[in-house]
């Protein structure tokens, strides 16, 4: 097995309030501590200047190489292309509380309407149970709000009294629930319902053409030489790789001929915005990278990660059963990490959903700094045996 010397990596982050910059320093923090668990060196460049996305490269190496190879040190240099689409999060972020609530009941009802929850509760009810959460919290406080502002009339007494039961309602609403409600990111979440709604529907022009806008600029970072191309993407971020990959594959049906391409979704949620009715165009492109002979579709799935479609087959639920499946790889966090530090946050459901592009305490069957910045080609990981990593 040939080792990759030079790889260009175009990684697409989940639905998080961070720019290039921020990715880049959590890789940073990653790749240093999945160096240290695997005893290879790790170099981590500056951004270069000017890059749209952000890049930067990365240089790992090693005394020995895995013994598959018949190799004996290892050098291995990957540009990493961060695609980042914080200027949707701070645009969906943007507006007052009020605002933002009611345009996330707005994504929820339309969710419904266009058939996507009972989609989860059919293909993945961990995931239809994760939709629903936010909205059902907000609800009910919703719902005390509106008791305590009540409760004067409840109990009989003057409508005057409505005079401190209002604003002790209000009061309740924002000093007690919405700091507590953050413990659980759901105005975030809400933000992120309405993401989902737009990269299905393709209703909203800046959406679109932000895609169009990072389809060329992805178009152009794939132009470099490498021995191998990895698309990785996270969360949300497999949805817009979804898109930009399928428009370029719309105009150059042979921009991959002659690369190696692996497209790696990790705990993806193309199904959350696939599922929805009017997703035509989304499924329509997963059915084109499926198809494409030169990309190998890895799709990382965890038991313990309610926000993923565990074990669902991606490409025939979006439509197409008649295309080649992705390779479905499962992993573990707790194999990942400490047993403190696995009972920390394994009750903190987005804390285990970001496990997927963290660094590892310990040696385990996927790591994904050696996926994008290793030695060996990021299709290994389709298998699981620890030997044909380094160290």
């Amino acid at each position: 097995m040939k080792l990759i010397e030079t790889r260009v990596v175009v990684h697409f982050p989940g639905f998080e309030p961070l720019d290039g910059a921020a990715h880049r320093a959590r890789y940073e923090r990653s790749a240093k501590q999945s160096a240290a668990v695997w005893g290879y060196s790790v170099a981590i460049g500056a951004p270069a200047a000017g890059s749209d996305p952000l890049s930067f490269e990365v240089t790992t190496g090693g005394d020995t190489a895995p013994a598959a190879t018949g190799s004996l040190g290892w050098q291995t240099k990957s540009r990493i292309h961060m695609v980042d689409h914080d200027v949707l999060v701070s645009r969906l972020r943007s507006g007052n509380t009020l605002s933002q609530i009611i345009a996330g009941f707005r994504s929820c009802t339309q969710i419904m309407l266009d058939g996507g929850m009972r989609g989860y509760f059919r293909h993945a009810w961990r995931f239809g149970l994760f939709f629903l959460f936010p909205f059902l919290l907000t609800a009910l406080a919703i719902a005390l709000t509106a008791q305590i502002a009540i409760l004067p009339y409840s109990l009989g007494l003057a409508p005057w009294h409505m005079l401190w039961s209002g604003p002790l309602a209000l009061c309740f609403f924002i000093f007690a629930f919405l700091p507590f409600s953050e413990r659980f990111h759901t105005l975030h979440l809400f933000a992120d319902w309405k993401m989902a709604v737009a990269l299905g529907r393709m209703d909203r022009a800046n959406f679109n053409d932000w895609l169009e806008d990072r389809a060329a600029a992805v178009r152009k970072a794939l132009t470099d030489e490498a021995d191998e191309y990895v698309i990785s993407s996270h969360s949300m971020g497999s949805s817009v790789a979804a898109h930009v990959i399928g428009i370029l594959l719309e105009r150059e049906p042979e921009i991959f001929k002659g690369k190696r391409v692996v497209f790696a979704t990790l705990g993806s949620a193309i199904l959350q915005c696939a599922l929805l009715s009017s997703a035509t165009l989304l499924r329509a492109r997963v059915g084109l990278i499926a198809r494409c002979p030169e990309i190998s579709w890895l799709d990382v799935q965890c038991l313990t990660d309610s926000i993923n479609f565990y074990k669902v087959p991606v490409v025939a639920v979006a439509g197409h059963a008649d295309a080649p499946a992705a390779k479905m790889i499962l992993i573990r966090v707790k194999q990942m990490l400490t047993r403190e530090r696995y009972r920390r946050i394994r009750k903190d459901q987005l804390r285990v959903h970001r496990q997927y592009v963290l660094g590892p305490d310990l040696k385990a069957p996927f790591d994904f700094t050696l996926m994008t910045s290793g030695p060996m080609p990021a299709s290994v990981f389709a298998n699981s045996e620890q030997d044909k990593l380094p160290g």
